[in-house]
């Protein structure tokens, strides 16, 4: 075996968490150029990619490690710490892996796509953000055609992060040019398939690491890259809840940062007045209490999504979508809350860019868990089946 062939058997078969501490080592190094610079986070991604951690969802028969959502959510917590950005960037490649790992598994060429992924480490995008409906990605405008063995799509796609860096993208369509703009399929298009022009510039408060600038897409690849289950599906029996999770499992790591830098602030202060109660120390119960909250929040939420993964019907159901939405909800506008503790905890030297108790990047990048898919909008939606669904009140879940 050659040198390089045995730094990847010896990376694999270190735990996904020990390997996943080394990529946030130098997330967290490039986090504030990243920032700053609104750049990809090309070194984290190299890491993850030398770390085999772009693969490791793929079933096992696959060249994978068949890691479970649960498990990914804490990978996107650890790197949430380092660098939200490429947390980010991890989470939103495994929420495209899961609608891989969960719905193509009767087709040869996504059985065959997912081989390369694991053997590659392919970085996925998702392209379901259209002109003229936002970010509704339950609605298309565009439609792929399909003529004898290949497919052809054109899309105004107003979102695609990290598009410009990624080695396949999965884009949503209508299934036809007659189909309802809710009758969707989504297709897989390898990056030698497509070309991308830009036609909006990423550069925003927070999350600028994504680069998820505007594009216009147009694609041709063999029809068989269409997934064989309709979108509608694949959103909610995989998309909704991989998405809500591990999103948060990314806030959460924000959350998690934003608070050690907090309480190191607070030590800090308790070192230099043994004999008084440091200014601080009762905020720092209270976000102490808020970030478990938090935890308590994903963690229920993952243990609902594995239980129900069995079960086809409870995927699909009101109940298991309501329960996703709310997820999301409490760990998106918790994080904002936690950030703001910390930062009057840290007061100044919180506010200043810098100095190890900085909290600018983390309040900025958190500002995005409301509008990823909009909160607005999803209250909408749970509004809607809460007229005609009973809420789940049991403890036993």
């Amino acid at each position: 075996m050659n040198v390089a062939g045995a730094l990847i058997e010896a990376r694999a078969g270190d735990a996904a968490a020990v390997r996943a501490a080394r990529v946030a080592a130098i997330a967290g190094k490039y986090a504030d150029a990243v920032d700053a610079e609104g750049r990809f986070p090309r070194e984290a991604v190299d890491a993850m990619r030398a770390e085999r951690l772009l693969g490791i969802q793929v079933p096992h028969h696959l060249g994978g490690e068949s890691a479970s959502i649960t498990e990914i959510a804490e990978l996107c917590s650890m790197l949430g710490q380092a660098c939200a950005a490429s947390a980010m960037v991890f989470a939103m490649h495994h929420i495209k892996l899961s609608s891989l790992v969960e719905h193509g598994a009767d087709s040869q060429w996504h059985c065959h796509f997912m081989r390369r992924i694991a053997a590659e480490q392919l970085l996925i995008a998702s392209a379901t953000t259209e002109g003229g409906i936002g970010g509704n990605l339950r609605n298309s405008i565009c439609a792929v055609e399909v003529d004898g063995d290949s497919c052809r799509l054109e899309k105004d796609a107003t979102v695609i992060s990290y598009g410009s860096h990624a080695d396949a993208i999965l884009i949503t369509s209508r299934a036809h040019a007659q189909a309802a703009s809710s009758d969707q399929v989504l297709t897989a298009f390898l990056k030698d398939q497509y070309t991308l022009e830009k036609t909006h510039v990423w550069n925003t408060l927070g999350m600028r690491g994504t680069c998820s600038d505007g594009f216009l897409f147009k694609g041709q690849a063999p029809a068989e890259q269409i997934l064989p289950k309709p979108f509608a599906e694949i959103a909610a029996q995989s998309m909704l809840a991989s998405s809500h999770l591990l999103w948060s499992g990314v806030w959460y790591g924000i959350a998690v940062d934003a608070v050690a830098r907090a309480q190191a602030f607070v030590r800090a202060a308790a070192r230099k007045a043994p004999d008084a109660q440091p200014p601080g120390a009762l905020r720092l119960a209270e976000v102490s209490n808020l970030l478990q909250m938090v935890k308590s929040n994903v963690v229920a939420g993952l243990k609902a999504y594995e239980h129900a993964k069995a079960d086809p019907d409870r995927l699909s159901s009101m109940g298991f979508a309501v329960a996703m939405n709310n997820v999301k909800i409490a760990s998106s506008e918790t994080i904002l809350e936690i950030v703001n503790h910390a930062m009057l905890i840290c007061g100044i030297m919180g506010y200043k860019n810098g100095t190890p108790f900085s909290l600018g990047r983390h309040l900025r990048d958190a500002h995005s868990a409301q509008l990823m898919i909009s909160n607005d909008r999803i209250l909408g939606n749970t509004s809607s089946m809460l007229l005609v669904h009973k809420q789940d009140t049991s403890l036993l879940g």
